[in-house]
């Protein structure tokens, strides 16, 4: 009988948790840049209400051009039509200021991969934020057990890995904590589900899946580059064409920026010290070329303005 009366418990605590995951009413997101603004439209896609938040309004103006724009380019490929685009704009707000995040249910930290940053946000996030908010980072390799300890929710501290374009990605990684508590997965793995994303629980760990088994393959094939095997064209054609990739390796590192992947390849060679993630000098001289791929218009390729190659870079 007492065994019947724990199981009840547990189906409604588990319910009600469900329930706070399908009914979370807005999202805020911390960083306005690529990751940020892809976040922010497909949650908005899912018909929440989010609020954008930059440091400055260069930097916020900037955003909001570049996310029309982006959905513009889906319209022109038939993907999205205008009236979808002004239901997801309409559903944007944007700020410049912490202060207006005190109501949100969940909010998402998108910035730059630097852990005195993150700390720092999460810092003030966590004094400004309600008791109950959920606060979330999209880091994809640093340590989420360092940062919620600089917090007051160390359980509610959890990571939503996104990959880009986060809109086309249907994959979101769910990275646990040491702290985390299993309310703060459900909800999160509920709120996941109801914006389109497949929730994979990984517990933490420098990379996690995505990250630590994809640097690997975009380090070897910037040094094959290097050593002059292959064009950048024939190794990205050879890696598609032989094992039914939809991009090669080397594109797939220019869509992601350069300047990220090299952030990713310094953290994993710092803390795990295996060669395979000690960066290519290919990759270290284009960033400091300020070539970081698509974003910038040139990377291992060039490209047009709507992001299109237009011919091999190096």
């Amino acid at each position: 009988m007492q065994d019947d009366k724990l199981k009840l418990e547990d189906f409604l605590n588990r319910s009600k948790v469900d329930d706070e995951g399908e009914y979370i009413n807005n999202v805020a997101i911390i960083g306005a840049g690529v990751m940020g603004q892809g976040i922010a439209q497909t949650i908005a896609a899912a018909g929440i209400e989010v609020l954008l938040i930059e440091k400055d309004d260069l930097y916020l103006e900037k955003a909001k051009i570049n996310l029309s724009e982006s959905i513009d380019r889906e319209i022109k490929r038939w993907a999205m039509t205008s009236s979808e685009k002004k239901s997801i704009l309409s559903r944007i707000k944007w700020a410049l200021s912490f202060e207006t995040i005190k109501d949100y249910d969940i909010i998402i930290e998108a910035v730059d991969e630097d852990y005195e940053l993150k700390k720092r946000i999460f810092q003030a996030l966590d004094r400004i934020a309600k008791s109950d908010t959920i606060l979330v980072s999209n880091t994809s390799t640093l340590s989420l057990t360092k940062i919620a300890e600089f917090t007051g929710r160390p359980g509610r501290i959890i990571g939503m890995h996104f990959l880009n374009p986060v809109p086309k990605i249907p994959l979101v990684e769910l990275v646990k904590c040491v702290h985390t508590s299993n309310d703060t997965v459900e909800v999160v793995k509920t709120f996941a589900a109801r914006i389109g994303k497949t929730p994979v629980e990984v517990y933490e760990y420098p990379g996690f899946v995505t990250t630590r088994a994809i640097v690997p393959l975009l380090n070897e094939a910037m040094y094959i580059l290097m050593e002059g095997v292959a064009t950048a064209k024939d190794i990205d054609t050879a890696m598609k064409l032989g094992y039914n990739f939809q991009n090669g390796p080397l594109e797939m590192a220019d869509s992601m920026g350069l300047d990220e992947v090299l952030a990713w390849m310094e953290t994993l060679w710092k803390t795990l010290g295996e060669p395979r993630y000690r960066a290519c000098p290919v990759l270290r001289k284009l960033v400091r070329e300020q070539k970081l791929g698509r974003k910038t218009g040139e990377g291992f390729y060039k490209y047009d303005e709507n992001g299109k190659i237009i011919l091999k870079s190096i």
